[in-house]
């Protein structure tokens, strides 16, 4: 098994992908909107990376945050709120937001879980600053590391239900970035100290997460020369280390301009620091190629991580179109607590 998560180029395999998926076995696969035209094309597309692998539960994974982040949106499918309409709820009534919050998360892991995907790139668990980059924004789910972590929970919990596996991010914290780490690397020039508070809601929520994603920025007070995603400072000392994360541990995607050299080296450096598997999201084929021939085994643990993490998952079902319907009332009558 090779220890990425690869891209398609578009809504169905073709033939040269096929070849090298069934040849490389890849950990997964992430898919964007290029891969998504509508329901039945969708599940067709991931019956087929099943059927090619020869597993019922694969690591098939999407970013479907609600908001600006969503891979399949509307018409085909409703478009659910990013993260800062819990947080403002949470100011009037906290209960009433971690329940709306698992509704919805509930409600949109079940459009996942028919449509054949076993994994949701959310939640953000990054604490939202003033002054930073809009990259995260109105993502995050507020700017208190607890609500953060209550909110984050709830929505790990509203997926699983679902039989879908959240993935929080972006380890050990992007809301004081000041730059977008698709387009260069942030350096957070901040105390081991004051990081601290960006740390908090990954602790807490560490118990019940079962996969990670890095994050591509620089932080000098704890590595001067390697972004997280490639520091094995970082990745042994604070994520596995003070957040007490043991679960499956993924890169940001690998593509990003945040980090320098060909992709097969930067993706080589991120397994070489502790990271368990690559994430590579184009489909560009010399790419995967490239990682495929650089990194051949997965890391020790990694293999009974990504088991683990799937376990959780359901086999794909049909949606159960009324009990969608009541959460989604659920949430909408919650949040309209607060306007």
């Amino acid at each position: 098994m090779i220890p990425a998560i690869f891209g398609l180029s578009g809504p169905t395999l073709t033939l040269e992908e096929r070849a090298f998926f069934r040849d490389a076995q890849p950990a997964g696969y992430i898919l964007f909107g290029r891969n998504v035209q509508g329901r039945e094309q969708l599940r067709a597309l991931t019956d087929d990376l099943r059927s090619l692998h020869g597993q019922d539960r694969l690591l098939i994974s999407i970013d479907q945050e609600g908001g600006r982040v969503a891979r399949m949106k509307p018409p085909v499918w409703p478009a659910y709120p990013a993260g800062e309409p819990f947080s403002r709820l949470y100011d009037l009534a906290p209960a009433s937001a971690i329940e709306a919050a698992r509704a919805n998360a509930q409600a949109l892991g079940m459009e996942l879980a028919e449509a054949g995907i076993s994994v949701d790139c959310w939640p953000c668990m990054d604490v939202r600053e003033a002054g930073a980059h809009d990259v995260i924004g109105d993502r995050a789910l507020g700017q208190e590391p607890l609500r953060v972590a209550a909110l984050g929970r709830a929505i790990l919990d509203g997926l699983a239900l679902a039989g879908v596996a959240g993935v929080i991010k972006h380890m050990p914290g992007h809301g004081r970035a000041g730059a977008d780490s698709h387009k260069e690397l942030p350096t957070v020039h901040a105390s081991a100290q004051e990081l601290e508070r960006d740390i908090a809601p990954f602790a807490a929520i560490a118990p019940r997460a079962l996969i990670g994603m890095t994050g591509h920025i620089l932080f000098p007070a704890w590595d001067e020369a390697a972004p997280a995603t490639q520091s094995a400072w970082i990745v042994r000392e604070i994520i596995r280390g003070l957040i007490g994360f043991d679960g499956l541990l993924l890169t940001d995607d690998i593509d990003m301009q945040a980090l320098s050299g060909t992709i097969p080296e930067r993706s080589a450096k991120a397994l070489a620091a502790g990271c368990d598997l690559v994430l590579n999201c184009w489909g560009k084929m010399e790419d995967m190629l490239g990682i495929a021939q650089a990194c051949t085994t997965m890391p020790d643990g990694a293999a009974e991580r990504l088991e683990k993490a799937l376990a959780v998952t359901q086999v794909p079902q049909a949606l159960d179109r009324a009990l969608h319907a009541e959460l989604i009332a659920k949430r909408d009558a919650l949040l309209g607590l607060a306007g």
